[in-house]
Order: C-alpha cells, then sequence, then structure tokens
C-alpha cells in the first residue's frame, strides 16, 4: 500500500501544478488584452530578451551551421551526394536547427535571468507589495516579459538562420571546395518561403514558453535564496523540456501531408 500512497501522491503534485500552470497562462494571456500596456518596460524587456540575446544566438548559429555542412558533406561523400550540402544546410537551418538552437539558447539564458529577478521579488515580498499598492503583478511584470520574448524571437530565429546559412557557406567555400555562387544559387532556388515562416512559427511559440516558464518558476518561488535557485533550475529545463516537444508537435502539424 505504501508503494500506491507514493505513486498517487506523486500523481496530485503534478496534477496540481499542471492546474497551477495553466491557471497562470489564463491569467497572463487575458491580462495582455486588458489595459493597461506598460510601453516602457515592454521595451526595456525587447531589448533584454531580443537585443542582448543576438551575440550568443549568432555565434551558436554560425558554428552550427558550419558544423552541419562539415558533417552533411562527410556523410554524403560516402554516396557521390555531396553536392546536395548547400540544400540540406539551408533546410535543415531554417526548419529546424535554427529556431531550436536559438530557443533553446534564448531559454538558458533569459528564462533563468527572468526566474531570478522574479523569484528575488517573491522572497523579499515585492510582488506582495505591488498587490498592496493595488498594481496588478501579473500585469506589471508577466505582461512585458511575455509581449518581449513573443516579438522578439521571430526576429532572433530570422538573424540567426541567415547567419546559419552564411556558416555553412563559409565552411563550404573555404574548406571543402564548393564555389561561393554556386553555392549561393543552390541555397536561393531549394529555400521556399514555407521553410522560413514555419521557423518563424515556431520562435513564436517558443518566445511565449520561454517567458511563460521563467515567470511561472519565479512568480512560485519561496525558500528564500535556494528557491531561488531551484526556480532557476527548473525554468530552464522546463522551458527546455516544451521547446523541444513542442517543435515536435509543430513540425507535425507544418510538414504533415
Amino acid at each position: 500500500m505504501n508503494i500506491f500512497r507514493a505513486v498517487g501522491r506523486v500523481t496530485l503534485a503534478f496534477l496540481r501544478e499542471i492546474g497551477r500552470l495553466a491557471v497562470f497562462t489564463a491569467d497572463a494571456v487575458s491580462s495582455i488584452v486588458r489595459p493597461p500596456i506598460y510601453w516602457m518596460l515592454l521595451l526595456k524587456q525587447i531589448m533584454r530578451i531580443g537585443y542582448f540575446s543576438l551575440p550568443v544566438v549568432g555565434l551558436t548559429a554560425f558554428f552550427t551551421g558550419g558544423a552541419l555542412a562539415l558533417q552533411i558533406y562527410i556523410g554524403g561523400n560516402r554516396y557521390g551526394a555531396e553536392s546536395f550540402v548547400p540544400q540540406i544546410v539551408v533546410l535543415g537551418i531554417t526548419r529546424e536547427l535554427g529556431p531550436v538552437i536559438a530557443g533553446l539558447m534564448v531559454a538558458g539564458r533569459v528564462a533563468a535571468a527572468i526566474a531570478a529577478e522574479l523569484g528575488t521579488m517573491r522572497v523579499t515580498e515585492q510582488i506582495d507589495a505591488l498587490t498592496t499598492l493595488s498594481t496588478n503583478p501579473i500585469k506589471y511584470l508577466v505582461v512585458p516579459r511575455l509581449l518581449a520574448a513573443v516579438i522578439s524571437m521571430p526576429f532572433l530565429v530570422a538573424i540567426g538562420d541567415s547567419i546559419g546559412v552564411f556558416g555553412g557557406y563559409v565552411v563550404a567555400t573555404q574548406s571543402l571546395g564548393f564555389t561561393g555562387s554556386i553555392y549561393l544559387k543552390n541555397t536561393i532556388d531549394f529555400m521556399t518561403f514555407h521553410d522560413v515562416m514555419s521557423g518563424i512559427y515556431k520562435a513564436v511559440v517558443f518566445g511565449f514558453i520561454i517567458a511563460l516558464m521563467g515567470c511561472y518558476n519565479g512568480f512560485h518561488s519561496k525558500g528564500g535564496a535556494q528557491g531561488v535557485g531551484t526556480a532557476t533550475t527548473n525554468a530552464v529545463v522546463s522551458a527546455s523540456i516544451l521547446i523541444l516537444a513542442a517543435n515536435y508537435i509543430l513540425t507535425n502539424l507544418l510538414f504533415s501531408k
């Protein structure tokens, strides 16, 4: 009976957490369409989430594109198919690797920062002070971060896609013997609008997940400094897992016949 008791306890705790997340999400989404909107906070979060994430996303995308081109060339060389490097690189970057890598990098940087910031405000009772001052903490703290992440992620992914394709181009032309003009022509001819937009659609969802997980874990942190550390870890882990799961679901929806 102890086994069943333990399983029941874990199940109830899991369902309770899912319910609390659902209520938090519904409250945050409904607050987006209700005035007021704190425009200065929104612009500040766009700078923090979007602009300051450009270096890590750009560097990651460049080396990912270069490594992808190298791996495709090595694998295709076994079957005489190394000429397909530019087509597969642009397809892999725009559809999958660009949005996923950008999402994971931003999750590691932004979700942790949001959870740590809101967690510190929670344990020092600053969020309670906002409520005392008749300020909705969801509206003031969560909504600007959600909107900023949803707005910033498509731009980050678009820039990351470009840099990733450029990384493949550099490796292919400098190390693998490809002609630059032919590589670019094959890339442009093979790339479609749907391939690019599929990554942008994913970026919107990933941005929402990243900000939501950071805000949720920080907003409900407890236990002082140790609780803030736990919330930060949970934010990054949960955001990363949900990004990978959402990527599979969106890929299935966008590319299934």
